[in-house]
């Protein structure tokens, strides 16, 4: 079950509470219908003990409130599916997207995320930005790289290289769809991607997600040398 919380009362406290997120979420949707992005931040982070969505990090916002900031590389129209820990997670993100998408399914896995927020996009989208929540160290000139590349080839797919392999963030054009909606369980986008010969795109930092507290004091230092 998925539900697009706008207009409701929560959406209500939360344009109350943001003015300014108010205004993104009337905006975003016409500035970039053709290429949104979509921010996987659903996960209850079992390893970390706590919403990862939350941890701080240097120079002010969350990892959740980061990981907007960097779709927003990609996208004036970004998405966030949410579900363990929502509405709190929702409430305290600095930084607003253009939309909130609950999944209730969220722990069901990785794949109903990715699947309820596909389902959702805009009929004129020619394909969809995917990131995850958790990859704080993404170089801006990789994410840069991306954006062009999809919208230079909005038919071909575009990924991060993991190497061998590619990975999220990622370009998923509209006619790999059906694949990633055919998908089930703890399944990312990175099965499509590399089954379907998605084209690399070089971006720093794709191997250093946050799973653990060592991760996250790791990314924390890394940030405020880079801050510094």
């Amino acid at each position: 079950m998925v539900r697009l919380h706008d207009g409701g009362i929560l959406a209500k406290i939360a344009a109350f509470s943001s003015f300014w997120g108010r205004i993104i979420n009337t905006n975003g949707i016409r500035k970039d219908p053709q290429f949104p992005a979509l921010v996987l931040a659903a996960g209850q982070a079992a390893r970390m003990g706590r919403f990862k969505q939350l941890l701080p990090l240097p120079g002010g916002g969350s990892l959740l409130s980061h990981a907007v900031s960097q779709a927003r590389l990609l996208s004036s129209n970004t998405w966030v599916v949410a579900g363990a820990g929502y509405p709190l997670i929702r409430y305290r993100c600095h930084c607003s997207p253009s939309r909130w998408l609950y999944n209730a399914r969220w722990s069901e896995g990785l794949s109903s995320s990715l699947i309820a927020g596909i389902r959702r996009m805009p009929g004129e989208a020619l394909g969809v930005f995917v990131l995850l929540a958790d990859q704080p160290m993404l170089a801006e000139g990789g994410l840069e790289r991306l954006a062009r590349r999809a919208r230079q080839s909005p038919g071909i797919p575009w990924a991060a290289c993991y190497g061998r392999r590619v990975g999220v963030p990622a370009w998923l054009p509209r006619h790999v769809w059906p694949e990633v909606l055919a998908l089930r369980g703890d399944v990312g986008a990175g099965l499509v991607l590399n089954r379907s010969g998605a084209r690399p795109v070089d971006i720093a930092g794709v191997h250093q997600d946050i799973d653990t507290p060592e991760d996250w004091e790791s990314a924390v230092r890394r940030l405020a040398e880079q801050a510094g």
